[in-house]
């Protein structure tokens, strides 16, 4: 045995001197075995669990949307406005007509406009029908005025299908505690919203449009050109560099 696992001990004892050889265990060993005994009951740490990415936070999804506009009526009115008008057919520009929804026209009870919103939600109704929403998808209903001496508005609202993320506004961690260096968690919500709402057509998140037939005049014009090594009028035009 070597004398780095080994060592003989010295006794003095009544009867004599007595020779003792006992294990001596390195110390790295022990200290290595200490280290793997303290992390044998601890539960591993998957580093990056914490997502950092405002499109992991915030992420853009498509679903169906409640789109609704409150039409103010004064007591006093007698059918729809120009106003009116104008802002309604303003809101009924998002209708999609091929999905065909439900367009729900509710008018108040027990306000102080009962009578004149009840004209002019008809009138609401009849603009609907001439801008491209069919008859038996128009619902009129009511809904109870919380003040009855005030004028409450016709609300009048569809489902639509639309980009969106969640609320805006989260801040559930003081901003101070930076000591991870991550974002808070309201980074990136206003910008994700922001593009969600410029999305005019929510499927082009989903995948590409099919390609339009080709103008095959042009197309020919183009290639014509390019084999007479010339340069397009067009080009000329719009560049800013002179040959």
């Amino acid at each position: 045995m070597s004398k780095s696992a080994s060592k003989v001990m010295t006794v003095r004892t009544a009867s004599g001197i007595a020779r003792i050889r006992r294990q001596v265990v390195p110390a790295l060993a022990v200290m290595l075995a200490a280290s793997l005994a303290g992390c044998a009951n601890r539960d591993s740490v998957t580093v990056g669990s914490i997502p950092d990415d405002y499109r992991t936070t915030h992420p853009i999804v498509i679903a169906e949307k409640n789109q609704k506009i409150d039409l103010p009526v004064g007591a006093g009115d007698r059918g729809m406005t120009g106003a009116q008008r104008d802002t309604l057919l303003g809101f009924l520009d998002g209708y999609d007509k091929s999905a065909a929804p439900s367009l729900t026209i509710a008018i108040p009870r027990g306000s102080a406009n009962e009578v004149a919103a009840l004209v002019a939600g008809r009138d609401f109704a009849r603009v609907a029908m001439a801008a491209g929403v069919k008859r038996n998808r128009i619902v009129m209903t009511s809904y109870q005025s919380d003040v009855p001496e005030a004028s409450a508005p016709v609300r009048v609202a569809f489902v639509a299908v639309r980009a969106q993320t969640d609320k805006c506004g989260r801040w559930p961690d003081d901003l101070t505690e930076t000591s991870e260096n991550k974002h808070y968690a309201d980074f990136g919500c206003s910008y994700q919203n922001n593009l969600a709402a410029q999305v005019a057509n929510p499927n082009d998140l989903i995948g590409p449009r099919k390609q339009s037939d080709i103008d095959a005049e042009n197309r020919g014009a183009v290639i014509d050109t390019y084999r007479s090594r010339g340069i397009s009028d067009e080009f000329l035009g719009n560049s800013e560099v002179t040959y």
